[in-house]
């Protein structure tokens, strides 16, 4: 057993022919048995490694998700405990470990409020902890689509397979907890809260001791740098995360976009801040857009519109190159001119009407566009009839569109 011990690709063979066995349904207490036997310990990075083989080679990311909870029953014995760097306040996992940790002191909060209900008090109470609980939803954005690209530019997609389902499961939960504690239907609120709790501190454990130790080993510190620098977009679960972290780098990496170009597809496309897109796929994209816009220059001159199938207002090609004052009545122009100016020296970022055109109800927007310098670049008129909106009631998910 030892050469097995001291080879790490075969103990790899064998720790996926023992979750074989398990999802064959084989006793999981034989599974620990065998685990034991085979091994003193295996580390964090080869149980995520172990995860996306068995994804590769052809088990369905839902059942390895299925098993995920499983997995981590017949593994927690025996793993290593992972000496990770010392984090300091700033690093992504820093941040990460502190939002767990007031998320579970949230989660303890709520855990006695459940406890006492029907309660009217802890009814109030559950609502609120229930409220912030549902911060969490920062965490898993910030994973899905920060910390996961990165991790699978190294190869290792198992998180983003098995995780990202999970979160789901977690965040659909936590909807259900909360209509059920705004309706006061405790008896409900608390068949719910039980699987709830156990999904979000049996995540809390694979994050820490599977997923932050595989990603530490896995990222450079260009890379943390980049998950840092583009957290606050997303925000923070209940804390404010600290600035003591400064790597000595260039500068940070760029987060993976979800889609490469082929080589060579890179020629004639235009690079834009978040993504990059051929001219024909721009306009394809503006043509498209369930609004219109109308684009007027810094010097007032109009630029571009929108070429959609059902324009609000009428637009020819004749108005490119014309001053956006001779393209409105005489009577209005000193209204358009006031507005371009107010947008211009910065007294208004966007002025909005509203008007009634027979069944049409029309919502008109004009936003002054400003670089990252401050400096007057135009301004976009978004015109949308919004009466369509009006009529909406209820909810309609994506699936209930397809089936």
């Amino acid at each position: 057993m030892s050469e097995y011990i001291n080879n790490s690709q075969k103990r790899k063979e064998m720790l996926k022919g023992l979750i074989r066995d398990l999802h064959a349904g084989s006793d999981l207490e034989e599974i620990k048995k065998r685990f034991r036997a085979l091994v003193s310990g295996v580390s964090a990075v080869e149980i995520a490694r172990l995860e996306q083989e068995l994804i590769e080679e052809g088990l369905p990311a839902e059942e390895v998700r299925e098993l995920c909870d499983v997995h981590v029953a017949v593994f927690q014995e025996g793993l290593q405990e992972e000496t990770s760097p010392e984090m300091t306040p700033g690093h992504p996992v820093h941040t990460f470990k502190y939002e767990n940790f007031a998320l579970g002191e949230v989660l303890k909060l709520l855990r006695e409020a459940m406890a006492e209900l029907p309660d009217a008090d802890a009814l109030r109470r559950a609502r609120q902890f229930a409220g912030q609980l549902a911060e969490v939803d920062k965490v898993y954005l910030r994973k899905e689509n920060l910390l996961f690209p990165l991790l699978e530019k190294h190869g290792v997609s198992g998180p983003s397979s098995v995780m990202w389902g999970i979160h789901d499961q977690i965040r659909a939960q936590i909807k259900a907890l909360r209509q059920a504690l705004d309706q006061g239907e405790a008896a409900k609120a608390q068949e719910i809260f039980g699987p709830l709790a156990e999904a979000i501190e049996s995540m809390f454990y694979k994050e820490e001791h599977i997923l932050y130790p595989t990603a530490l080993r896995m990222l450079s510190d260009a890379e943390w740098a980049a998950i840092r620098d583009q957290s606050d977009e997303i925000g923070y679960a209940l804390i404010r995360p600290g600035d003591q972290w400064q790597p000595e780098i260039q500068e940070a990496a760029e987060i993976p976009r979800g889609y490469t170009a082929p080589a060579g597809a890179q020629q004639g496309q235009i690079e834009l801040d978040t993504g990059a897109l051929s001219a024909e796929q721009l306009n394809l994209l503006l043509k498209h857009l369930p609004v219109d816009i109308t684009f007027v220059d810094e010097n007032d001159t109009v630029r571009y519109f929108s070429a959609t199938p059902e324009r609000i207002f009428v637009r020819t090609p004749a108005i490119i190159g014309r001053k956006v004052q001779n393209c409105h009545p005489p009577a209005s122009v000193h209204i358009v001119n006031r507005l371009l100016d107010e947008l211009r020296q910065g007294k208004r970022d966007v002025a909005e009407f509203w008007i009634h055109m027979g069944e049409k109800y029309v919502y008109i927007r004009y936003l002054a566009l400003r670089d990252d310098e401050g400096r007057y670049r135009g301004c976009v008129e978004v015109t949308q009839d919004v009466a369509p909106l009006q009529r909406l009631t209820g909810e309609r998910r994506l699936l209930d569109e397809v089936e």
